[in-house]
């Protein structure tokens, strides 16, 4: 079932009309391009006969050995008014109930932004890049590691409002520790709201902040437009292995009633959370989600969802989980093919790494789980830029690093055009043997947009590269995140909405005393 993208979304009624349109006249116009639209084949590591046992094997999972969904009484009655067998807090579900449930999810659906152009489709053959998502830490080449604070949070917001590449302005790109728990996700919606027009996450740490998520949306767009269409996507993850905790399932409930979008997610770590084999690990990645999307239609169907694979390997020495590593991309190439045959948009890969620094080790592991993302089918990217140290940092220099090299994966996706102007039989009639292409009439048409070409990286001459200081990439990282906020100016806001979503911050702060548990 697909949910069509409209034309073109309803205009929302504002208040403070004069000064919304006075201020998006003088607005400083952003530079952001648009989601990847593949235009080159999904690689398949797996044939027919092997993704049939996996499915076959996923189904005998939920059936025999089940999931539990736990502290949720009305999951576990809704699952047996649908046909599980309930055991305690384990549900056992016959084969083939979880699939038929799943049928009603729309293969693709549209998140709508506050600025319209920026509105992504996903699932079909379309990939929409997200920043980091989570860490704890940041770091930065002049104050090192610490305690990421809500001022870090603003700035990674702003920075993915003018990263050209990203589509999509994130969730939790970090924690602003400095903040209550049981408001930081207040500062964060807001943080997303005002400094970006970008599509953004909603909050998932309590059932009732992600109804402050849709009230506050509701407040942005309007609540007939809320009520009408996706206005955000946020990330349900799954204790794996097969455990659905009330908080998580408490969050999809609200959104999925509200038809707002999540990624059901399960948390994989191979050899500890999961099978140290690929094929065993997609056995229960594909029983976990099958669960997972089916319970979000057994609350609404119709919800959008999507397909999750968060998959990492072990290090069996420390312990430590691994990232860029080949059974990694084993594993979600098979999860793309997996959630293609469902029908359903896929989430997986990221900028992963396990490396302390934007090192050499960093540059290797992220370019190899990029690339695989990008392969693998992911309609939706989360970590796409900014993370370090297995997701536990979210790195600035790093973030315009690899925000720089997501424009690359927009050119590889574009795949190969053959035309009467590509194949330049023209250019080297004109060359002929022995000359040279610089000044013929092809390379003069087409030489400003034939090549992808990095905002960031040094391809000068030694002499003028050591000159100018001899600057590594993080030493150009640095100076570009210094370019990049000095010049941000926030998009144009409606002063009434605005005031509104103070008020109503406000208002949820003032109602409850700061809680840091």
């Amino acid at each position: 079932m697909t949910e069509a993208a409209p034309a073109a979304p309803r205009r929302r009624a504002r208040g403070g009309g004069g000064a919304a349109r006075r201020a998006e006249r003088t607005g400083v116009k952003i530079d952001t391009a648009k989601y990847i639209e593949r235009n080159i084949p999904n690689f398949e590591v797996l044939g027919e006969e092997a993704l049939q046992a996996i499915e076959a094997n996923a189904e005998t999972i939920l059936e025999e050995v089940g999931v539990n969904f736990v502290n949720n009484p009305a999951a576990l009655e809704r699952w047996r008014a649908a046909g599980a067998t309930i055991d305690g807090e384990r549900v056992r579900i016959p084969r083939g109930l979880a699939r038929e449930l799943c049928k009603t999810a729309p293969s693709e659906f549209t998140q709508h932004a506050r600025n319209p152009e920026k509105s992504v489709v996903v699932g079909g053959k379309n990939m929409v890049l997200a920043p980091v998502y989570g860490p704890p830490f940041v770091r930065d080449a002049k104050g090192g590691r610490r305690y990421a604070t809500l001022d870090d949070f603003q700035k990674f917001v702003k920075l993915g409002y003018m990263s050209k590449w990203l589509h999509h302005s994130g969730g939790t790109v970090c924690e602003p520790t400095d903040v209550p728990v049981n408001k930081r996700h207040l500062d964060m919606l807001m943080a997303h709201m005002t400094l970006s027009d970008k599509p953004f996450m909603g909050s998932v740490t309590e059932p009732s902040r992600a109804q402050d998520s849709i009230e506050m949306c509701e407040i942005l767009f309007g609540k007939d437009f809320v009520r009408d269409n996706t206005v955000m996507t946020s990330l349900i993850n799954i204790n794996s292995p097969m455990t659905f905790d009330d908080v998580m399932m408490g969050a999809l409930e609200v959104y999925a009633a509200h038809n707002q979008a999540c990624i059901i997610s399960p948390f994989i770590v191979g050899g500890a959370m999961a099978p140290v084999s690929v094929a065993g690990t997609l056995v229960q990645v594909l029983a976990e989600v099958l669960a997972g999307v089916a319970y979000s239609q057994l609350i609404r169907p119709g919800a959008p969802v999507i397909f999750g694979a968060m998959v990492t390997s072990i290090d069996m020495n420390s312990g430590a989980p691994t990232f860029g590593t080949p059974e990694a991309s084993h594993i979600t190439y098979g999860a793309g093919q997996l959630a293609r045959r469902l029908g359903l948009p896929f989430r997986s890969s990221g900028s992963f790494c396990g490396s302390k620094l934007p090192d050499a080790q960093a540059a290797y592991e992220t370019a190899n789980s990029l690339n695989m993302g990008l392969l693998s089918g992911v309609n939706f990217q989360l970590h796409s830029c900014g993370w370090l140290e297995g997701g536990l940092v979210a790195d600035f220099e790093k973030f315009v690093m690899d925000a720089d090299q997501l424009g690359a994966l927009h050119g590889l996706a574009k795949g190969v055009a053959v035309d009467d102007d590509t194949l330049a039989m023209g250019a080297i009639r004109e060359v002929g043997p022995g000359g040279h292409y610089l000044g013929c009439e092809h390379t003069q048409a087409n030489f400003k947009t034939a090549f992808w070409k990095s905002d960031l990286l040094d391809y000068k001459p030694f002499e003028t590269w050591e000159e100018e200081g001899a600057r590594d990439t993080v030493a150009l990282a640095s100076n570009r995140v210094e370019t990049l906020l000095n010049a941000y100016e926030a998009p144009p806001l409606d002063p009434e909405i605005l005031g509104k979503l103070e008020a109503y911050v406000a208002e949820k702060k003032a109602s409850m005393p700061d809680a840091f548990m």
